[in-house]
């Protein structure tokens, strides 16, 4: 989905078994937000995209194609707004194709691996998800708001990405966001902290609370959400 305006373009990354234009079309086109061009991208798999059953789905992979997707639009030196793991995808993405990203905005972002024993990879082997009972558990487990875009994820891309997501990246993300020259901020919900809130702040991110939110912070606070990362690129 595409909303033109203005330069810089900002690009808008959902989370694991999310669709962006359901996550961002509200506060994309808020007063405090509007008027950029906006670009509110499904990740390969996920929403509206291709969804191969012979693609790897790894965030590197995510990155790479994200990359060529942007410079066919045209797009360089981007605001890059990322929730979850859309947030552990763009900061792979600013490593290794600094030159389409200006400034992240990461929603409370994936920054660490999972530890053993979590996540899909860990409940299910990929012939039990896809094949078996896995898919469907889990559209059940994670209640009706998740699975309303949960469903539109290809089962390979939905399992094969969070095993990757959960295993993270060389160095990790963390270790990657803590090396990237641009603007970086970070949002999470008041009463959360991140983990190494000191340590992103030490080296230049920006920790933001946002108030009356859960781990969905532009849904549960579209206002707030629209208010602090407007404030972020501004900064």
């Amino acid at each position: 989905m595409e909303f033109p305006g203005a330069e810089p373009t900002r690009v808008y990354l959902h989370g694991l078994g999310a669709s962006s234009p359901a996550y961002y079309a509200a506060v994309a086109t808020s007063p405090a937000l509007a008027g950029r061009r906006s670009l509110l991208m499904d990740l390969l798999g996920h929403g509206i995209s291709d969804r191969p059953a012979d693609a790897s789905y790894t965030l590197e992979e995510h990155a790479d194609l994200l990359a060529t997707a942007l410079s066919a639009a045209g797009v360089s030196a981007a605001e890059v707004i990322a929730h979850s793991m859309g947030g552990s995808v763009a900061i792979v993405l600013a490593d290794r194709h600094p030159h389409l990203v200006s400034a992240l905005v990461l929603v409370d972002a994936t920054l660490d691996p999972q530890p053993p024993g979590v996540g899909l990879s860990a409940r299910y082997t990929e012939e039990q998800f896809v094949h078996g009972h896995g898919r469907a558990e889990t559209l059940t487990r994670v209640g009706p708001a998740w699975a309303a875009t949960m469903r539109l994820s290809g089962p390979e891309a939905l399992y094969r990405t969070a095993a990757h997501l959960g295993r993270g990246t060389t160095p990790t993300m963390r270790e990657l966001l803590l090396e990237l020259p641009m603007p970086r901020t970070y949002l999470h919900p008041a009463g959360a902290e991140p983990i190494g809130a000191r340590v992103l702040t030490d080296a230049g991110v920006r920790v933001v609370a946002v108030p009356d939110a859960g781990h969905n912070i532009m849904l549960d606070n579209p206002e707030a959400f629209a208010t602090a990362t407007a404030a972020a690129l501004k900064a």
